[in-house]
């Protein structure tokens, strides 16, 4: 097979399962979900890397000053340096379950990352058995 031959046939595998070269990248590099990420709205940083036991976690590294003023309105003194990932493992290709810290509500819940591409997570997070659940998706800032 020429070598054309064989990067038209894994072109056309990804396509058939759904993903773009970024995508495929992503979910191919274990580490390609370590780095620094944002919400939504901008207003959190939170540095992922591996935790003492090995699985994935999250702190938060930057907090706007609204960001900060909510999180001292809901009791929260210091929200900078927050573990807001805990213990996340992998589950399949490109997704990891563990739980995510609400710090206005003081809680953890049930999560699930997913990302969907080198510069994209979906982040979860279900409050009972999986119901009533919310998903953002965060952008890679670093």
């Amino acid at each position: 097979m020429t070598k054309w031959m064989a990067a038209w046939a894994a072109m056309m595998t990804m396509v058939a399962l759904g993903l773009t070269t970024t995508e495929a990248m992503a979910t191919q590099r274990p580490d390609a979900v370590i780095g620094r990420w944002s919400n939504p709205k901008g207003t959190l940083a939170v540095q992922t890397g591996p935790c003492a036991d090995g699985s994935l976690c999250g702190q938060i590294v930057w907090a706007s000053p609204q960001a900060q003023a909510d999180a001292r309105d809901a009791g929260i003194a210091g929200l900078v340096g927050t573990q807001l990932l805990q213990g996340y493992r992998p589950e399949g290709r490109g997704s990891w379950a563990g739980r995510v810290y609400v710090p206005d509500m003081g809680r953890s819940f049930s999560s699930r990352i997913r990302q969907t591409s080198a510069g994209t997570l979906s982040i979860s997070g279900c409050l009972v058995g999986g119901f009533l659940c919310k998903s953002q998706v965060w952008h890679r800032v670093a």
